[in-house]
């Protein structure tokens, strides 16, 4: 860890300083909006819903009549025709807390409130023309969306015809279950960043795992076809359709009470939920046009938040990248004790102004990871500072700017400020080399090349790139410390072991920042599939990639220039190689899928899964419904998966009869 020095000017922070940042701020939170907007409507959404509202929330405040205000978002998905929404899906006024829903409560009298789970999900409108569903448009700019009905039709709850005539829209979200992304889809941040993506997918592929849960419904030319919500949830149960939970309440503060149950509980839900819709029992058309409607709201969920005092900032250094971690007073929330916090990177620092000694927000993201959200408002700030400064032995309390790391504590080189990270440009420094050599040990599984002797081999020189590990002699790696010729020999065998790894695999191995070998797989599968076709591809071509972009598809073709002799070299020794891209005709396990439990005894458990792979074949780590077989030496164990299988269904078979199929398969062993 490197620290910035906590020495310099200081300036000494009252409301009014803070005040005073807004023109500042204000452009900073336009910017954040624009960027988190565009990545929410394509999918691949960089910040949960609840860090997006505090954003818009903030610039509410500062800036009410600010445009972006006014701007729904954009859904820049090409490929599907646009199609007009029968209803603009307009945004909600949202409540974040009880004071907030009890003012919106009395400037909007209601018959009755209608409350529903708020799914957090995508929307989606089926439009239906006497009976038969004719197009289903994603929420686009709310007016115009692309029509998706092919992935539609191949969701659970959406049906192509009605058991009425009916011409009109109906409104649901479409949703990913939490066991379904448990199961298949654990690469994406949550469950409703998958739906998102999956239902845009231009081949569908993925469909069938998504579901919508329907909560409105409009007749086309008949605003009096519905009176009222609780007819339109009976009406639309009648179709067929799943629906949310929908609640009745007469006063106010039985909303509020049922919003904090909810809350409570809401873990247990099979679906993400983000806090309720309430709406006028009494349904107007006319009100449900307008770009926000006036006689519904969304009462969101609290988050944990704490606001303190940041005092520092820690570089935290992982290969090549540097990440600021804010050191904080000490708040307690989600029931511990935080003093350490994500900051992400330096645009984020940046975009909101921080200085040691701002007042900011922590969030304890899934009362796990503790995150500086913004800083405070204004009143937050006054009224910490009021208290700190009131404290017995309290200072003045002060400000000053954060200083980045200019140089690599381990090779000296220049550091480079991307935005988004800072890092390490040298293809040579040290602790970069090291780290992609971890990588590598790990995607091979090499468990004998423990990290105290790769220590040893990397700071005597001996091994400072991949392809070295090819080099190495028994004779050599037995004068080692705690070596001797036994466990030489046996580190040896496992590093000559010939493994035949995917392309994914391979180049994840070589630790490209932030490349996965889920990521490769995308590019392999987007037809990328060979080594060459790799490296002639430009920035552009990889970036058309669905779910990467450009800044991935940059570090990919720099990472693939700037390691590629050290690729053929490791290649060139004979004992890694590549699996060749297979035909649909050439994987005879394509659609079967295999889950490993005990130890193995030809091979270690993450070889067969390479061997399932490269016939087309998937490895899951957990015994799902769809699992086509249970691979175990010990098949009448009583255990956890074993049981599992058995109540599925699922057949469970031995090594030996594993390794039969693989033959069968034309695997070899």
């Amino acid at each position: 860890m490197s620290k910035t020095s906590e020495e310099g000017r200081r300036t000494a922070v009252n409301p009014e300083t803070v005040a005073k940042r807004g023109n500042k701020r204000i452009a900073a939170l336009e910017h954040l909006i624009k960027r988190y907007q565009q990545s929410y409507y394509n999918g691949e959404a960089e910040v949960s819903d609840a860090e997006f509202d505090r954003l818009w929330d903030e610039l509410k405040v500062l800036d009410p009549d600010n445009p972006l205000l006014k701007k729904i978002g954009e859904d820049n998905t090409d490929g599907f025709p646009k199609v007009k929404h029968l209803i603009p899906m307009g945004s909600q006024d949202k409540a974040a807390n009880p004071e907030e829903f009890r003012t919106w409560a009395v400037k909007t009298p209601c018959s009755s409130y209608m409350v529903q789970y708020k799914l957090d999900g995508a929307s989606l409108e089926l439009q239906y023309r006497n009976g038969t569903l004719t197009e289903a448009v994603t929420r686009g700019d709310g007016t115009v969306g692309d029509n998706i009905i092919p992935n539609a039709l191949r969701m659970k709850g959406v049906f192509s015809r009605l058991n009425i005539s009916f011409t009109g829209g109906i409104r649901g979200e479409v949703v990913m279950t939490r066991e379904v992304w448990r199961q298949k889809y654990r690469d994406k941040a949550n469950c409703r960043n998958a739906a998102n993506g999956i239902m845009r997918r231009k081949d569908g592929a993925g469909c069938e795992d998504l579901s919508l849960i329907a909560y409105d419904a409009a007749a086309d030319g008949d605003d009096s076809y519905f009176s009222n919500e609780v007819e339109k949830i009976a009406w639309l149960e009648g179709r067929g359709f799943t629906v949310t939970e929908c609640r009745e309440f007469y006063r106010a503060e039985e909303v509020i009470a049922y919003r904090e149950e909810v809350s409570k509980n809401r873990a247990k839900l099979p679906y993400d939920i983000d806090g309720l819709v309430v709406k006028d029992r009494v349904t107007d058309m006319a009100d449900l046009r307008r770009a926000r409607p006036e006689h519904q709201i969304a009462f969101k969920f609290e988050l944990e938040e704490a606001v303190t005092v940041l005092r520092a900032v820690e570089w935290s250094e992982s290969g090549a990248t540097y990440t600021p971690i804010g050191i904080v007073d000490p708040v307690r929330l989600a029931g511990t004790t935080v003093q350490r916090a994500n900051l992400n990177n330096p645009d984020m620092i940046r975009a909101l102004g921080l200085k040691l000694g701002s007042v900011v927000t922590v969030v304890k993201r899934g009362e796990i990871i503790p995150k500086i959200e913004s800083l405070a408002t204004p009143e937050q700030a006054a009224r910490l500072l009021e208290k700190l400064r009131a404290a017995p032995a309290a200072g003045e309390h002060e400000e000053q700017d954060i200083e980045f790391p200019g140089t690599c504590g381990s090779c000296g080189a220049a550091l480079e400020d991307g935005g988004t990270r800072l890092f390490c440009p040298n293809p040579d420094c040290p602790k970069r080399l090291h780290h992609r050599l971890e990588k590598w040990i790990g995607i091979l599984d090499i468990r004998e090349l423990g990290e105290k002797l790769l220590r040893q081999l990397f700071d005597s020189g001996r091994v400072r790139h991949i392809g070295d590990l090819y080099t190495l002699g028994a004779e050599e790696l037995a004068d080692y410390e705690r070596m001797g010729e036994l466990s030489a020999a046996k580190v040896l065998r496992h590093i000559r072991d010939p493994r035949q790894l995917s392309l994914a695999a391979f180049i994840a191995g070589f630790d490209f920042e932030g490349v996965a070998e889920l990521i490769m797989e995308r590019v392999v599968q987007a037809g990328f599939d060979t080594l060459d076709k790799l490296r002639a591809a430009t920035v552009e071509e990889l970036a058309a990639v669905y779910g990467l972009g450009e800044i991935t598809a940059r570090t990919i073709c720099e990472g693939l220039a700037e390691t590629a002799g050290e690729m053929d070299r490791v290649l060139a020794a004979g004992i890694i190689s590549i699996a060749p891209p297979a035909a649909a005709e050439t994987q005879p396990l394509r659609g079967k899928s295999f889950c490993f439990t005990g130890e193995l005894d030809t091979m270690k458990r993450s070889q067969a899964e390479e061997k399932v792979r490269a016939l087309g074949g998937s490895a899951k780590p957990s015994v799902v419904k769809d699992l086509s077989c249970l691979v175990t030496n010990d098949p009448e164990s009583g255990s956890a998966k074993n049981a599992k299988a058995r109540s599925l269904g699922i057949p469970i078979i031995d090594e030996e009869q594993f390794l039969a199929l693989l033959k069968d398969a034309g695997g070899g062993l």
